[in-house]
């Protein structure tokens, strides 16, 4: 069982045997000021922290919260998504390369399929 959330609310209650997945908003999706910070401290091994990335400036500031929390040898996974219609997946893929980084890459599969239509 797993439950994903934007990172603005609490998953302090969260029991710890549910897969959190963290999603940090990065600068450039205009909502990073909505990050709790203190969710961090609740992560377990098990859960992921995901950052959707719109430029080259947001993959910068991923790569330096990854280390400043740690989060590679904290979470089970890192994940970075290439902002749909901001950023082309192939240049997200060869920063991912080039910087060598442990992530995985993930495309949203609900913006390749439906494209920008709420609430799908």
């Amino acid at each position: 069982m797993s439950v994903e959330t934007s990172g603005a609310l609490s998953v302090e209650h969260i029991p710890a045997e549910v897969v959190k997945v963290l999603d940090l908003k990065t600068p450039g999706s205009r909502e990073s000021h909505r990050n709790l910070w203190s969710n961090l401290a609740h992560l377990n091994p098990q859960d992921q922290v995901k950052f959707v990335i719109c430029s080259r400036a947001d993959d910068d500031w991923a790569r330096m919260r990854c280390d400043e929390h740690g989060l590679y040898d904290r979470v089970a996974d890192v994940l970075f998504s290439p902002s749909y219609h901001e950023l082309p997946p192939r240049d997200l893929a060869d920063w991912i390369v080039a910087d060598r980084l442990p992530v995985r890459m993930q495309m949203q599969m609900h913006k390749l399929l439906w494209g920008d239509v709420p609430g799908r």
